[in-house]
């Protein structure tokens, strides 16, 4: 805590030093009949500022002194342009009306850390805005569905989850989350925090999906892609909202979430927010098999079965209960008019089942909590950040259900074998810390606009000796990343981009990856063509994993094998994307058409966990002083590994038509296939002398469809949305969900759909479904709001993913409560 004290501490000093005079903006923009626009978007024109209004439609700048012309847009209306003058420390109201016309803009942030218009931006974004979170009762995870280019899936009851372009896992890190800045994943696994975060639905401003690599700006592992959440300015969006949801799945179990939002300003320089969930829930209900050759085992029958075969057994005591206990609170001081100090803290505490590849995980009570320190200025952004995660008692259900019986086999008591099933790394716990910091720099010189910034982070990973080589204490890993964004107008509506980051790290040392592109900004869209390299770094896990008493080690210095043969550490696995792209409106203005094309090239896979064969040494360490079950393992050993080269390509569609402000339509298509070299040794990952699709395992369908309709009146509201994803194999370590493929084997098994497949069972293909959402509200009143979401309207049992219940139905009501602000606005 002293390094975050004394970083801030510094951080606050220069800013403070750099501030300067400014001014403030203020107003609200509303349809011509008065109604509130939220989302809108405001910029000021020829500089990197800008906001987008909130649930009443109102807006706060912090502006140069002086003139500045506000570029005002929303979908489905007329853009605006409107010239204030404000003095030095002074402010001014400035109300827009909006007429209904043929813009189909709106403002991201996530393509350049700085707000833009989405279609002048240099990468492929979706977005989630304000209205669309507003008016949906249920989860907002569930919307991600609804977008283009990102495969969906729901992993149980409350964590909806997604990939985007190919090389899924159920251990996936290479799609990196981010909360306001802040990076939102686990420190030891990498995972995103998905259901673990602190972050509530009324507290979200707008969600951003980065297709593809973005890792110029936001470092390694925004490999795939990124999810990115911008949330709620107090500011902007003062008042109470209480949000109850009560709700059943589709096997009848109940389901409820209720949540608390409470934003006000206190003065010109303080304003605050506070935010509170609780939701509770039943898992769809499903038990897992896990495979035992138990001794003296019996079938059902009462015949003995031979020592060798394994028989399944149901998970050990299995928890189906899913809670989340979810609080928040930020402060935001603003000594001057161009200076803002956020400060904010979050806290999670959460229990549910989680797949992963080896069977399913009981999450149980795993809290995270972070705190925050935010520096804005004109052109300065700085922050500092503390993460902590912590679980005492979450477990691996599969280990714990083979230890039960390995004892009960040995002839301990049932009683006395479960308290003793947490043994042999069944156990997981948690207590470790990361600290991050950044200094962003932004202007504008003439035609050259510049973002760079300097990014560091250090990780202190803490097991407690469960899962990690940490038994003498947590393992600190540190890295720094400094990165350049340069954009440059060349007239006639060119612009060219330019940028570059450069990362080292303690453990895989230095790497430089560039982005280039080139853009042609028109009056109807933008096209844009961009090549760009990203690399997904091993996580804490890869490097230094230690399960199953040391049968699972971690590839942070490499390995001798008894042949003298070496197995190479585990480096960065690197790619490079060409991506040409159009987003734009056509067709008397009404139709709005987002396109991209891409082309990557992947090399150095990090693998899944892979049998790499007897061991003497990891690293310069005897393999006896290394694994605590070397007496059970005698030196064999599973790791992670580098491999091959392969290359992926695609396109994402989307259209979307305006009937009015109101209606629209949309539709998306995205396609998705890879090559492999099948003549390259490299690319054979399970060294059985063939290249073929198990070893490249892409686990993505080739085309998913997607549709439906969107009405948001000024009382009713309401969705249609229905998706086709295309049934498609996949394999992760001993997870396996694939059509019958005669003569081929995985993991030594041959691959049979509805049977049997080494240590998991092979329900067949995931995907393969035409499903069915559907939502309804009204706004009673200025305060009442009642709406309704189907998800999975006819109940269908879907295969989503591996490890985890097929999914049913979730329908939840909403009754949402939004009280006016208190005293100052």
């Amino acid at each position: 805590m002293k390094k975050l004290i004394t970083l801030t501490t510094m951080i606050f000093s220069s800013l403070m030093i750099l501030s300067a005079q400014s001014a403030m903006i203020k107003g609200k923009v509303t349809e011509v009949d008065g109604a509130p626009l939220i989302g809108a978007s405001v910029l000021v024109k020829g500089t990197p500022t800008g906001t987008v209004t909130d649930a009443d439609g109102s807006y706060s700048l912090n502006v140069a002194a002086g003139v500045s012309t506000l570029v005002v847009s929303y979908v489905g209306y007329t853009e605006q342009e409107v010239s204030v003058s404000v003095a030095a420390g002074g402010q001014v109201t400035q109300d827009v009306v909006l007429s209904v016309g043929t813009n189909l803009t709106e403002v991201v942030v996530s393509g350049s850390k700085k707000p833009e218009k989405l279609t002048e931006s240099p990468a492929t974004i979706e977005t989630i805005h304000a209205r669309e979170i507003e008016e949906y009762a249920g989860n907002p995870g569930e919307l991600i569905a609804r977008q283009k280019g990102i495969d969906y899936f729901r992993a149980g009851i409350a964590t909806p989850a997604f990939n985007i372009r190919g090389f899924n896992s159920n251990f996936n890190s290479k799609n990196l989350q981010v909360t306001d800045g802040r990076f939102s994943n686990l420190i030891a696994t990498g995972l995103p925090l998905g259901p673990l975060s602190s972050t509530i639905k009324e507290d979200v401003e707008r969600i951003e999906v980065i297709l593809g690599p973005n890792a110029t700006l936001y470092g390694p592992n925004a490999h795939n892609g990124l999810l990115n959440t911008i949330t709620k300015d107090p500011r902007t969006s003062a008042g109470t909202t209480i949000a109850l949801n009560p709700g059943v799945n589709g096997d009848g179990n109940a389901y409820f979430s209720g949540r608390l939002r409470h934003a006000q300003v206190l003065s010109d320089k303080f304003a605050f927010k506070v935010m509170g969930e609780y939701t509770t829930a039943t898992e769809f209900e499903y038990s897992d098999s896990v495979y035992i050759d138990r001794v003296g085992a019996v079938d059902t029958l009462g015949n003995p079965i031979p020592n060798g075969i394994k028989e399944g057994y149901n998970e050990l005591e299995l928890d189906n209960s899913v809670n989340f206990l979810r609080a928040e609170a930020a402060l935001y001081f603003s000594p001057s008019q161009d200076l803002d100090i956020i400060f904010n803290t979050g806290y999670s505490n959460s229990n549910y089942l989680s797949p992963t590849n080896v069977g399913r995980n009981q999450i149980k009570d795993w809290r995270i909590n972070y705190y925050q320190l935010r520096f804005s200025g004109k052109n300065w952004f700085a922050q500092a950040y503390y993460t902590i995660s912590k679980t005492d008692s979450t477990y691996a259900i599969d280990q714990r259900t083979k230890n039960y019986y390995a004892a009960v086999d040995a002839g301990v008591r049932p009683s006395v074998a479960l308290q003793s099933s947490y043994g042999n790394g069944a156990l997981f716990q948690d207590d470790s810390r990361r600290l991050n910091a950044e200094v962003q720099y932004n202007n504008t010189f003439g035609k050259l606009s510049l973002v760079t910034g300097i990014q560091y982070q250090q990780d202190m990973a803490n097991s407690l000796g469960t899962y990690l080589l940490d038994s003498d204490g947590s393992i600190d890993v540190s890295q720094m990343g400094g990165y350049a964004h340069l954009t440059y107008e060349f007239g006639g509506g060119w612009r060219a981009l330019a940028a570059a980051r450069a990362d080292n790290h303690e453990i895989y040392g230095f790497n430089f990856v560039p982005k280039f592109g080139l853009l042609h900004v028109g009056n109807a869209g933008t096209w844009r063509l961009t090549y760009g390299q990203g690399i997904a770094a091993p996580t804490i896990l890869n490097m230094y994993g230690n399960l199953f008493a040391g049968l699972i080690l971690g590839n942070s210095d490499g390995f001798t094998l008894t042949d003298g043969s070496m197995v190479e550490k585990q480096k960065v696995e690197k790619i490079q994307t060409i991506e040409l792209g159009y987003r734009g409106q056509v067709v008397a203005n009404k139709l709005f058409l987002d396109a991209n094309a891409y082309y990557n090239i992947s090399k150095d896979f990090l693998s899944p966990l892979t049998i790499i064969g007897v061991a003497t040494h990891r690293g310069d360490q005897p393999i006896d002083q290394v694994q605590a079950g070397y007496g059970i393992w005698g030196g064999l050993v599973g790791t992670y590994v580098n491999f091959g080269q392969v290359n992926t390509y695609g396109f994402d569609f989307g259209a979307t038509y305006y009937f009015n402000p109101q209606l629209s339509a949309y539709l998306n298509y995205s396609y998705f296939d890879y090559s492999v070299d099948e003549d390259n040794p490299e690319n054979d990952f399970d060294k059985n002398g063939v290249v073929n699709f198990l070893d490249i395992l892409v686990n993505s369908p080739n085309h998913k469809l997607g549709g439906g309709l969107n009405y948001s009146g000024k009382k009713w509201f309401g969705s249609f949305f229905t998706r086709w994803v295309q049934a498609y194999d996949y394999f992760s370590s001993f997870q396996i969900a694939s059509k019958t493929h005669p003569g081929l084997t995985y993991r030594g098994v041959p691959i049979v759909e509805n049977a049997r497949s080494a240590d998991a069972f092979n329900y067949g293909p995931l995907g393969g479904f035409v499903t069915v959402d559907l939502s309804l509200g009204c706004r009673l009143s200025d305060v009442f709001t009642v709406s309704a979401a189907a998800n999975n309207l006819f109940n269908q049992e879907l295969r989503e993913f591996t490890a985890s219940a097929p999914t049913r139905g979730l329908y939840t009501l909403e009754l949402k409560i939004n009280l006016p602000a208190i005293g100052r606005k």
